[in-house]
């Protein structure tokens, strides 16, 4: 199993209530995927965090293999969500993954 941790913070031009609406249509978005993309086993994304945090949201998915992850990034569902609901508002985007 593998984990694929995304953290993203939102382009500056947003205000808070507008940033708020966008993070509550990302995680829609990708939270979508579910079933859709063979190899992912859950996808999760949180976007209420604590004061201390110095990411606007996050994403927390897991897949059977690091076979299945390449695929989740060229999957053509996992691309539409990331270039209609994700790119557009986000000015940075942290990665990790590794094996569970």
């Amino acid at each position: 199993m593998v984990k694929h941790i995304i953290l993203w913070n939102l382009k500056d031009e947003y205000s808070p209530k507008q940033k708020e609406q966008i993070k509550v249509e990302i995680k829609e978005a990708i939270e979508s995927l579910q079933g859709k993309v063979p190899g992912l086993v859950d996808i999760k994304v949180q976007i209420d965090h604590l004061a201390s945090s110095n990411a606007d949201l996050m994403l927390d998915a897991t897949l059977e293999s690091e076979e299945a992850l390449k695929g989740y990034a060229v999957h053509p569902e996992h691309v539409k969500v990331a270039n209609e609901n994700v790119r557009p508002y986000t000015q940075s985007r942290s990665c990790l993954d590794f094996e569970i």
